[in-house]
């Protein structure tokens, strides 16, 4: 896949025990850990803002680059905190200044700290509504600051009483901001919470760890991070829900808007979130592997004698490794690894220009030229969206010696833009947009493509709601404002 962006988040509280010994456990060193399992899910920028319940004090930092590149034993030990939030970032909206890159803290009330992963649609519009007051002043491009104003002002009008002004303050988000949203937070001196939205587009799930008679609490994109830090995974959190968790360790949590239809992004699945997660208490290795077997079904169905076809099944590491090893079974095809990944490049739909995203192919994959040479290959890819990567690949198999090159797609064709947090919001650089499969299959070079179909795909996830609105142009939210944020988006690319 050229492969598409996303942001990971977390937060982590370690409760008070009764002697209120909370900082002998370090949360700012866990949610550093936690971002690690989360860097697939941006390699931009990454931050950590922690709270130090004894100090009374914030402590943050952030940068540009990957976590291990940010971060190291002496500045974490000097962000010492029982409360501690991160975000690993892909940039879908504002550029890559250091004002821009979350956690976003702010002094008032009480010390407030955000970071989410998603997008809103609408925020051009509510970002000069903002700024033609007098009042409040945006300071950075990044829509986190929607969030941090709204609550600012329930601050203001709820005074003393936190709870009641974060659950204002979320009613408020639930009905002005349009689009996507998994959100955490720090409040200083009472805990922290987390938010996602009304669909439930973006993932968030909540974790516990019991030690010394102490409970530690997590929020996170995903349950890799619970697994990595010895969490036991609690739930997900709900659409359209608001917890919060204190010091003490106590939850609340409410469910504030009325029930909508939910709508996960199938990409969770398919091929952002890693393999060992799960979303919505759906295996994310499972799905891969029914997305292999029955993508397997729809070309046995097509081809009948399979083996009077391809030789091989090799995948595009990493993502679709799973698949094709399924899909490998189902057809009786030996499966093979044609193409090495080196480890230190980044994923390559992540980055933000075509000719970054070619630089990364070639540097990122080296064949094994006796596995492909003279061999019809059958390549399995998690989706096509631009055609840049699938025609590179394509390429660097036949120039060491691929007889034919069947492509293997077990996402159906892209369409459609994205405005909720993937970096395709502009439909005219997709490349099914506008092209007919056999249109396709000549721009990249392949003999044929096969894509798994809609049906196959909501099959595999087996799940009772996903957003397919870039396969099928049905948004789950009203994107009336989507035409000003993806021409805001290509001017940054620029």
């Amino acid at each position: 896949m050229e492969k598409v962006r996303m942001c990971g988040v977390t937060a982590i509280l370690h409760s008070k025990t009764s002697s209120n010994e909370s900082l002998n456990a370090d949360a700012t060193y866990d949610v550093y850990r936690s971002l690690l399992k989360l860097q697939h899910r941006g390699q931009d920028a990454a931050g950590i803002v922690a709270y130090n319940s004894s100090e009374k004090r914030f402590h943050s930092h952030r940068s540009i680059g990957l976590v291990n590149d940010i971060f190291n034993e002496s500045n974490i030990a000097l962000m010492k905190g029982d409360m501690a939030i991160g975000h690993t970032r892909y940039a879908t909206t504002g550029s890559d200044s250091l004002n821009d890159i979350q956690p976003l803290l702010t002094g008032y009330p009480l010390g407030l700290a955000l970071a989410h992963n998603g997008n809103i649609v609408n925020y051009h519009d509510l970002a000069r509504e903002i700024n033609s007051k007098s009042s409040a002043q945006l300071l950075t491009n990044n829509d986190i600051e929607l969030f941090q104003n709204i609550w600012c002002q329930s601050f203001s009008v709820c005074k003393d009483n936190s709870l009641a002004a974060l659950i204002d303050g979320s009613r408020r988000i639930f009905n002005d901001l349009k689009g996507a949203y998994a959100l955490v937070g720090i409040l200083g001196e009472r805990g922290i919470f987390g938010l996602r939205d009304p669909y439930g587009i973006r993932p968030l799930c909540l974790g516990m760890r019991e030690s010394d008679g102490r409970k530690s609490w997590i929020l996170c994109s995903e349950t890799s991070s619970l697994i990595q830090l010895g969490f036991d995974y609690i739930r997900d959190i709900s659409p359209g829900e608001l917890i919060f968790i204190d010091r003490d360790g106590e939850i609340f949590s409410r469910v504030l808007v009325d029930q909508k239809r939910p709508s996960t992004c199938m990409f969770e699945w398919v091929y952002f979130s890693a393999a060992e997660s799960s979303i919505e208490n759906r295996d994310v290795y499972s799905v891969r592997l029914a997305l292999g077997t029955l993508l397997a079904n729809q070309i046995k169905s097509k081809y009948g004698n399979i083996l009077n076809h391809f030789d091989i099944v090799c995948p595009v590491p990493d993502t679709s490794r799973t698949a094709a090893i399924a899909l490998a079974e189902t057809l009786n095809l030996p499966y093979r690894e044609g193409l090495i990944k080196n480890r230190y490049s980044q994923r390559s739909f992540i980055l933000s220009s075509d000719q970054q995203r070619q630089r990364a192919i070639e540097n990122k994959l080296t064949p094994i030229i006796s596995e492909i040479k003279d061999k019809n290959i059958l390549l399995v890819d998690d989706s096509i969206v631009r055609g840049t990567t699938s025609r590179r690949i394509i390429s660097l198999l036949k120039m060491y010696g691929a007889k034919s090159v069947t492509m293997a797609i077990t996402c159906p064709p892209i369409k459609y833009g994205c405005f909720y947090g993937v970096d395709f919001p502009d439909t005219s650089s997709l490349i099914a947009s506008n092209k007919i499969i056999s249109e396709i299959e000549l721009e990249v070079g392949a003999k044929a493509i096969e894509y798994l179909t809609i049906d196959n795909l909501e099959e595999s996830i087996s799940h009772k709601g996903i957003c397919d609105a870039c396969l099928s142009g049905q948004y789950p939210t009203d994107i009336s404002a989507s035409e000003e944020f993806s021409k805001r988006r290509s001017e940054l690319r620029i």
